[in-house]
């Protein structure tokens, strides 16, 4: 028994380490290259502050398309608990601030999950006759976006943020071992 139970824990920490590999190496080899549109993905909002990681993912956003990589934004998320906005609202405000022009912004603030923010982009891309996307998430979220892009034949290039800073990197490391279910869970319920 001690054996089995020896060999169900290595197992499951190679699982693991591999799902890990894999989270941290897709956005080593991902670029953006020009597209008609750039899809940011939504994270939390407190009220109506947007959390850090939302504010990197909305500038990153912000930096592509005034380097001329693609003359639309699609910003994703719909409104969750203890959001009094939806999280596209919110980034909608930040691009804003920032001197992007409000008729190049697309809001999707219906979906719930990442899932969800992809499957609509696409419809958005398909109404507005947009062919290719870069999609912008945290780096170690980038590995389930390529996964749900490819399902709903966007064809994509991808960037991603990671913030060193102390108080973030927790959020970082603890964001990439949720991804190991998120991806399972994903890659097995095709809603």
């Amino acid at each position: 028994m001690k054996k089995k139970l020896k060999m169900i824990v290595f197992l499951f920490i190679i699982i693991f380490f591999l799902f890990e590999i894999y989270i941290f190496s897709v956005p080593m080899i991902l670029a953006p290259k020009k597209s008609d549109a750039i899809i940011i993905l939504g994270c939390r909002v407190n009220g109506e502050t947007p959390s850090k990681f939302l504010v990197d993912r909305t500038m990153e956003g912000v930096k592509l398309y005034k380097e001329g990589y693609a003359p639309y934004i699609i910003v994703s998320g719909g409104q969750g608990d203890k959001e009094n906005i939806s999280e596209a609202e919110c980034m909608k405000r930040i691009l804003v601030k920032e001197d992007i022009p409000e008729d190049k912004i697309i809001l999707e603030d219906n979906s719930k999950n990442t899932n969800e923010n992809i499957k609509n982009s696409s419809k958005i891309m398909k109404n507005e006759g947009f062919k290719s996307a870069i999609l912008v998430s945290n780096r170690f979220h980038l590995g389930r976006v390529k996964m749900l892009a490819n399902r709903y034949k966007i064809d994509g290039s991808y960037t991603g943020t990671f913030n060193t800073k102390y108080q973030y990197l927790l959020h970082e490391i603890f964001g990439a071992i949720r991804e190991i279910p998120a991806i399972i869970k994903d890659f097995i319920i095709r809603c």
